[in-house]
């Protein structure tokens, strides 16, 4: 029985995605190669039907923490000045990337899994000259879904461009890319779009690119020189060639689905069915429905019951979850509804968990 994976990346992979890794041999400078690349790059823009002479992805190898880093460092000027929103790990990880490469920047911090203080952002935007904005989306720390419009929106009031950690929402959350202050976010394969990890790229404003920053501050995070390549079928350095024809396999699932939305309602339907069945055994959800992404959720350990426990009782019935990061360690644990999950995957799941917590 193969194992599912119920944690926020890498997911449980279709039949037909873990046959497309080692489907064929290729040589990333053979025509074959390019067709694949322009393929996926297409498809990618396709999702949420933007138009290619407006948007680009570009293709990269790493994690969605890679993306996040080539987003941040390639398009932030050096005369940029770089407004960081936490709530979170992955926000306190923008903050870390910013102080790293020498970028100036400020942070608004919130507790985590507390919801943005849009007033507060609102007064630091209009009395701090950024150029640029950084938040996450889905900051899975603890399943909260950001509120994102109205972020690009105090963005376009004040003439700043967003750059979006959008590594754990793409393909199941709505967007706001008709914002013209939406300039780019990160992406990676091994999430929403059930692929394997080793790929991620960043979907970035063709406009965008015309201000990224000269000289470079890295090699091979340069988003201008991966887009410069992949505009004209070639690329740089070694890609990530068997991730991309995983990631070219699950975009195909994924149109044939129905697209993003109807995975959106698919992983709702999947969270609804988990958060009902653990509310009958007295779990209660971290955060309410309405706050939370569709992809996850996190529960709060009831008194007597510790994680190693949970972890240990549905890992034994074919079951990976994850628990709370630091000091929530103690406290939460989350499931995800990402990946191939089926039917019978879900029963499972929900006679396990009744068992572990009756």
């Amino acid at each position: 029985m193969r194992p599912i994976l119920l944690n926020p990346g890498p997911v449980s992979l279709s039949d037909g995605v873990r046959r497309a890794v080692a489907a064929a041999d290729l040589c990333h400078r053979e025509p074959e190669f390019a067709a694949l690349q322009d393929r996926v790059r297409s498809k990618l823009t396709a999702i949420y039907q933007l138009e290619n002479n407006t948007w680009a992805p570009v293709l990269l190898g790493g994690s969605g923490t890679t993306a996040v880093e080539a987003m941040l460092t390639s398009l932030l000027p050096r005369n940029g000045r770089l407004l960081v929103l936490e709530n979170g790990v992955y926000g306190e990880r923008l903050s870390r990337i910013a102080a790293i490469h020498g970028i100036e920047s400020q942070s608004i911090k919130h507790g985590w899994c507390e919801s943005w203080d849009l007033e507060r952002v609102a007064s630091v935007l209009a009395a701090g000259k950024f150029t640029h904005v950084a938040a996450v989306h889905h900051e899975t720390t603890c399943g909260r879904l950001n509120p994102v419009d109205r972020l690009a929106s105090l963005c376009e009031m004040n003439g700043a461009e967003l750059l979006l950690d959008a590594v754990s929402s793409f393909a199941a959350e709505l967007i706001p890319f008709q914002s013209p202050a939406l300039s780019a976010c990160a992406v990676t394969a091994n999430k929403c779009l059930h692929g394997i990890p080793g790929l991620c790229f960043v979907l970035l404003r063709r406009t965008a690119l015309a201000g990224a920053v000269a000289p470079p501050r890295s090699l091979t995070l340069d988003l201008a020189l991966w887009a410069e390549h992949q505009e004209r079928q070639s690329t740089p350095f070694t890609p990530a060639v068997n991730s991309l024809l995983a990631l070219d396999q699950a975009l195909n699932e994924l149109a044939s689905e129905g697209g993003w939305r109807t995975r959106h309602a698919r992983y709702h339907h999947l969270a609804e069915r988990v958060a009902l069945c653990l509310a009958a055994r007295g779990v209660v959800p971290w955060l309410a429905a309405s706050e939370s992404s569709c992809v996850l959720r996190a529960y709060r350990l009831p008194q007597g019951k510790s994680y190693a426990e949970v972890h240990a009782g549905l890992k034994q019935r074919g079951f990976i979850v994850y628990a709370g990061q630091g000091e929530l360690a103690n406290e939460m644990f989350r499931i995800s509804t990402m990946g191939d999950i089926t039917e019978y995957d879900i029963e499972r799941l929900l006679a396990s968990l009744e068992m572990i917590f009756s």
